[in-house]
């Protein structure tokens, strides 16, 4: 199988490029594909392809950039000349610009790559029903609001259209059926990056590093994670340090500059910034646990399965997706209020001073993890791929 996918790729800091990074270098181990063609918004020169494994050859086509009202005609005049048997698309609603029109003009391409009868998939992060527009820094606007979810449904109605829309959590697959009476969605779950040796999940020496990791500002606040970790070393009396690994979120620009110059008497407090793929194993290997200071969730959680591979305890609030993540896949956690300080000084506070609880929580989150390796994920995409062939193959025999 040629197969094509259209993702944002390292180092470009699109979202949903490190999931890319990742299911490309499982893709090119998988005994069915001959070729990988990457339609990407970085150049052939920059693009992220050092795999220490061999595997099949990769081609990447540069087509789209963030914002450019021209993406849907790019990328699909890129795909008539490379000519892939099958093309995936890697997408959430604002994978193609934060600006509306070339947001929603992105996100017809894969009706297109379907009408010129390329197999067509689109693995879905989120979806509209899901999202919180306010948490997530759309607008407060209610009337703002209702356009935004009018215009998200119908923009659903497109993806719809091609021939398999993948989603990661069961959820999303009873909404879609339900709502829009779609019966080409298939549950394919987010999947594990790395699985490394099982750890020691012992801390090393030092301050007890408590890590967050993500695009701040939205519905991902800090502020509560800093004050939360106060609480406890009050009541500890215990060496701690916050570790907060990440960048801002496109939609609140300075969030993480202000954060850090409001916050600056606060010891043991460390920014790192944007982390390299290179650096992902060591921010998570060097820290006791992995705290997610959300108030609304918009998908499945990269970072949940990142802190499970490298086996690590985890602090969650308990809503939405991350909830629904815990119980179908096998992952355990301290949880708190994502309305109280008070309740996530607590949670952290039961992984800071009863070290076994810690480690049972780590233990069941590497097990979880283990159960759905990136090449297990890839598996599933190729078998997807070819039930579509098949059943072309079976509507040309009848016609015939």
């Amino acid at each position: 199988m040629k197969l094509g996918i259209v993702t944002a790729y390292p180092p470009s800091k699109v979202t949903l490029n490190e999931y890319a990074y990742h299911l490309v270098k499982h893709f090119r181990q998988h005994n069915e594909v001959s070729e990988l063609i990457l339609y990407t918004d970085v150049m052939p020169q920059e693009a992220d392809l050092e795999f220490e494994e061999d595997g099949c050859a990769i081609t990447v086509k540069p087509c789209w950039k963030f914002n450019d009202y021209f993406n849907l005609f790019k990328i699909t005049k890129a795909i008539k000349e490379t000519k892939p048997d099958a093309v995936l698309y890697n997408l959430q609603f604002m994978k193609f610009g934060d600006s509306k029109i070339p947001a929603a003009l992105g996100l017809f391409t894969p009706w297109m790559t379907k009408l010129m009868r390329i197999p067509t998939i689109i693995l879905l992060h989120n979806i509209m029903e899901a999202v919180d527009l306010d948490s997530a820094g759309f607008t407060k606007n209610k009337l703002k609001a209702k356009v935004f979810n009018f215009i998200g449904v119908k923009l659903t109605e497109v993806m719809l259209k091609a021939d398999r829309v993948a989603v990661t959590i069961s959820k999303y697959v009873t909404t879609l059926e339900g709502k829009y009476l779609a019966r080409n969605v298939r549950l394919i779950p987010h999947g594990t990056f790395e699985i490394p040796e099982e750890p020691s999940y012992t801390s090393d020496e030092g301050p007890l590093k408590i890590m967050t990791f993500g695009k701040f500002g939205t519905y991902k606040k800090v502020e509560a994670l800093i004050e939360a970790v106060e609480m406890v070393r009050i009541r500890t009396n215990r060496d701690l340090e916050i570790v907060i690994a990440g960048t801002d979120n496109p939609n609140t620009p300075g969030y993480l500059a202000n954060v850090q110059k409001t916050y600056s008497q606060v010891p043991n407090l460390r920014f790192t910034g944007y982390v390299e793929e290179e650096d992902v194993p060591a921010i998570f290997s060097e820290s006791a646990m992995v705290v997610f200071p959300y108030t609304s969730t918009t998908g499945s959680s990269g970072v949940l399965h990142q802190a499970g591979s490298y086996g690590k305890a985890v602090v969650m609030p308990d809503l939405g997706d991350l909830s629904i993540l815990v119980k179908e896949e096998g992952y355990r956690g301290e949880f708190f209020d994502p309305n109280s300080v008070r309740s996530l000084s607590k949670a952290i506070e039961k992984l800071v001073v009863n070290e076994q609880h810690r480690i049972t929580i780590a233990k069941a989150n590497y097990k979880a993890a283990t159960a759905l390796p990136m090449s297990l994920i890839a598996d599933m995409y190729v078998n997807a791929f070819n039930e579509i062939i098949e059943q072309k193959d079976t509507n040309k025999l009848m016609v015939a």
